[in-house]
């Protein structure tokens, strides 16, 4: 038992260790989503503080838990296959200050036809590049691909192609095109969150999306996020 706790531990410690860094820039940058109009009152960005282990659960003597640390053994190779599940998901980049300018790179098209719209999508998720349209964020997945999909855009400023995100329920279609490729998400839901929820751009196992912007309307206070999930039925890979 003890060898086997040693594994799990292990385990634990890899994952955690490779989750990226880079967290600590995105609340600026979550910034860059809202009305350009709105930035002096945009809040202070928050720094996370470092990462400390998790507390040791109590032991218990209940049936579940009891099923759970039996039913399967711990094994070198779990680990690993674990380990290797973290190494092959993207690992989103740095990304210059909100308001640096970096060459437009328009990467594909997003529709929703919920909400009745097509827009070009670019690579970056600066304001100059926010100013044009949606934008994936660097180092995310791309469309079709293992991962997270995340997308920023404005919602009242320029053309606010974000502005009624907050129309969306579950099973809405977000449809990226790409490279000769058509993949279709269906909204899972939606949240509110503060600035500093830096998890929302964090990398799934699974083919997820996020989109994001401010929230309320013409506010920097709070961010309206929509998860959804691949439907490989409904899409049609690039060749």
């Amino acid at each position: 038992m003890q060898s086997r706790d040693r594994l799990a531990m292990a385990d634990s410690a890899t994952v955690k260790s490779r989750r990226p860094v880079l967290l600590l820039a995105v609340v600026p940058l979550l910034l860059a989503a809202c009305n350009s109009s709105s930035s002096s009152s945009a809040e202070t960005p928050t720094t996370l503080p470092a990462a400390t282990a998790a507390p040791t659960a109590a032991p218990t003597t209940s049936s579940s838990e009891t099923i759970a640390t039996t039913a399967a053994p711990v094994t070198l190779e779990s680990i690993m296959a674990d380990t290797t599940i973290v190494d092959t998901l993207p690992q989103p980049e740095n990304v210059p200050p909100p308001n640096s300018s970096v060459p437009l790179n328009q990467i594909g098209t997003i529709e929703i036809p919920k909400i009745k719209i097509t827009k070009p999508m670019f690579e970056g998720v600066t304001m100059p590049t926010l100013d044009k349209g949606p934008g994936h964020w660097p180092g995310t997945a791309m469309p079709g691909k293992l991962g997270n999909v995340v997308v920023a855009g404005h919602r009242t400023s320029h053309d606010h192609p974000f502005r009624d995100l907050d129309k969306l329920k579950p099973g809405d279609e977000i449809v990226y095109t790409i490279n000769g490729g058509r993949y279709v998400y269906l909204v899972r839901e939606m949240k509110i969150v503060y600035p500093d929820a830096l998890w929302i751009v964090e990398q799934t196992p699974e083919k997820t999306t996020t989109l994001f912007a401010c929230h309320p309307k013409g506010s920097t206070k709070q961010r309206i996020v929509i998860f959804g999930d691949y439907a490989p039925d409904l899409s049609t890979p690039a060749a």
